[in-house]
Formats: C-alpha cells, structure tokens, sequence
C-alpha cells in the first residue's frame, strides 16, 4: 500500500480527530524511528512521554512475550500475580494506601474523582465541588473533561459535569480563596505539560496541601504526563515541597502498553467498595507484567540522575540560543519558550522534515519529551537541530 493510498483510507475511516504527520512510522529502537521509506528520526516526543525507556526495549518486549504467551486476560473476577504486585510495587514506592487501574491516564483521572466526591459525602458535604487550575489537561472523558478548563468551554460538548470550578494557575491566595466547606478535592498538575510545560510554583503546591488540610478535602496530582521518571525521580511530587493524598499515572507506565492507574494515601485508600468502580481491561496480567518492568528500568538510581543531568544540560543550551525566551520545566519534560513572532508548529514540522521529532502544544512553544534513556551523543544531535531550525526561522 502506498503512502496515498493509507492517507485515503484515513480520511475515509478514521474519525478525523488528529492532524496527522505526513508520516507513517513503521518501526523503533531505542530513542530512534523510521518510516514507511526508510527515514529515520530522533524522537523527542517518546509517544507524547509514553516510551519512556525507549522503542522496543529488549526487557519490556521479553516480559510482552513471556506473558502473552502464558495468559493475556482473567478479568477481575479473580486474582491475578501481576496485578497485585505491580500494585504493591506503586503503593509501595508513593503513597503507602491503595490502587485502581484503569486503561488510560483519564480514567485514572475518572477514578479520583470518584475517590474524592464519595469521601466528601462521608463527610456530609451533599454537592461536592472539585478545584483545578487553568491551563490543566486532565483528560477527555466527562469527568476529566470538566475538570479541564479550556476545552469545558467548548459548547459543543455542553453541558459538563457539575461540581467544577478553576482558579489561576500562578494565584495561590485565589486558590485559598476557592476552597471552602463543599471541597472535595483540589485536583493539580505539578508541571502543566499540555499547556506548554508550565510548572506550578512551590507557593501555590503549599497553599494546595494547607487548603485541603484546613478543609478535609483531598489533595490529588495528575502525574500522567509527569511521574513515572520523567521529572529525574520516580514520582515529580518529590522534588516538590508537598505530599498528597492520591495521585494518578498512565502514559509510561505501561511502555506502550495502555494502563493506568489511581494510587491512594491512607487517608483514601477505604474508600471505594465493591461495586463503586469497574474496568474490564484495567489491570489486566499482560499489561502490569509489562509494567513491573518498566518500573524496574525506570527506578533505578542512576537512570533518574542521568534525566535530572540530561535535563539541566538541555535547558542550559537551548536557553542560550538568542531565539529562546526561556526553557521550563524540570527533568526531561521541557517547554522551549520561542522569542515573539516565531511559529513553534511550523518549526516543528522543520524539524520533522530533518528527522527530529518534537511537538508545539501552543503556538510559541517547543515541547520536548524524549525516551528517559537517551544519552549525551543525542542531547547533542537534538540542541543541534533545534538550533539550526531557528536560525533558519
């Protein structure tokens, strides 16, 4: 099949919800693609943070086979080794309470608010509200979606959910202000990574954590795009100057695998009972043994040093390019702030074109991501891409 003749089938067949790439992407290895002719590519983008240790890892596609070849589904209806141990393994390594999995970073999101809204009724709160900030992405199911500020206000999937309310992301004394009685969560993303890389200030994580404590309501972090290494420790909530009582992870946790999951403090982990939630895939033995190794690649000490190293060079020399306003971020989750009047999409399909892959999430910034595997050799080949795309912008 030619490349057309996939694009028409495409248009034709698929919801037309993405504008794809002109692209096809056929195969991986390590932190490099190649194409349906031959192209190959440095990917910065690592499936929007989700292969995370790279394409085709040999450890993560031999537990895949291992495991597929010896049960791939139960249901939940029975015990499963894998589930069970991968969430000891994540309670174990966080929040000490218990996990629910899910299939994707939204339903893990679907769950906390679950979590939230029945741990307020027991506290006698009839209409329970839940608070995020502007710019936050939660996901795209009702829940998550009303939960997400910029596209709640899209009319067209009106009305959304009750219970919602947003405060500035940069405002700590608003959020004090928001939170009250009804209260049942305030739900946050430490590093805003759809928005462009935006991490929330130390200030407003602690005006989160002391309003929910002052209130009884439940601090939640959406680590989906930030945990699981990406910051340069296992969850991005420890290198910040608060704890909280439940936090949801997807997208690397599976290593191309989907799966989710809601991971509890104690003061939520009794909750839910049986009955209150469900998932027929979540948690299922292919998908956790997959991810138990993941999280054996990922949290290893001298892995999550290299991220929090890579990551400062990164930052040091995209910022010293004079077309680069500011490099945010922490780790390897990296928004490159353009100058005015330069186009982040258009520079990235450059980019693409020179066989670097990297994505705008808005019109001024470079959003990079890359496997947390990579090395000193593709640093360099990255900034030097980077930096000839601008100079030629």
């Amino acid at each position: 099949m030619t490349f057309e003749e996939l694009q028409r089938l495409e248009e034709r067949y698929v919801m037309q919800t993405y504008k794809r790439a002109p692209v096809e992407l056929v195969r991986g290895e390590g932190a490099r693609l190649w194409d349906s002719e031959g192209r190959e590519y440095l990917d910065f983008l690592a499936g929007i943070s989700v292969c995370s240790v790279g394409h085709c890892h040999p450890r993560v596609v031999e537990a895949l086979r291992e495991q597929a070849g010896t049960l791939m589904h139960v249901s939940n209806l029975y015990y499963s080794g894998p589930m069970v141990r991968l969430a000891e393994r994540l309670s174990e390594s966080s929040l000490g309470g218990r996990v629910f999995f899910t299939n994707s970073g939204t339903e893990a999101v679907e769950c906390a608010i679950k979590v939230a809204r029945k741990h307020a009724h027991r506290r006698g709160i009839e209409e329970p509200e839940i608070i995020s900030f502007e710019r936050d992405f939660h996901g795209r199911s009702y829940g998550a979606l009303s939960a997400t500020p910029g596209l709640a206000a899209n009319p067209d999937f009106a009305p959304m959910l009750p219970g919602f309310s947003s405060v500035p992301a940069d405002d700590p004394d608003a959020l004090r202000a928001a939170v009250g009685e009804r209260t049942a969560a305030v739900l946050v993303e430490p590093i805003q990574g759809e928005a462009g890389v935006y991490p929330l200030a130390e200030e407003v994580l602690v005006a989160a954590r002391e309003a929910c404590d002052e209130s009884g309501a439940l601090l939640v972090l959406d680590e989906i795009q930030a945990g699981m290494g990406r910051t340069g420790s296992l969850w991005a909530y420890e290198q910040t100057p608060v704890r909280p009582d439940a936090i949801t992870v997807a997208k690397a946790l599976g290593g191309g695998l989907p799966i989710g999951a809601c991971v509890t403090g104690e003061e939520a982990a009794d909750v839910l009972a049986p009955g209150d939630h469900g998932s027929t895939f979540a948690g299922g033995p292919l998908a956790a043994s997959v991810a138990l190794t993941v999280l054996d690649l990922v949290d290893e000490p001298e892995l999550l040093r290299g991220v929090r190293d890579l990551g400062a060079r990164l930052r040091e020399d995209l910022g010293a390019h004079e077309r680069v306003r500011e490099v945010r971020g922490r780790g390897l989750i990296l928004g490159v702030g353009l100058e005015e009047g330069l186009d982040a999409p258009g520079i990235a399909r450059s980019l693409l074109g020179d066989g670097l892959i990297v994505n705008a999430p808005e019109p001024s910034t470079l959003r990079l991501l890359p496997p947390l595997i990579i090395g000193d050799a593709e640093a360099e080949e990255a900034v030097g891409k980077i930096s000839q795309a601008l100079d030629a912008a």
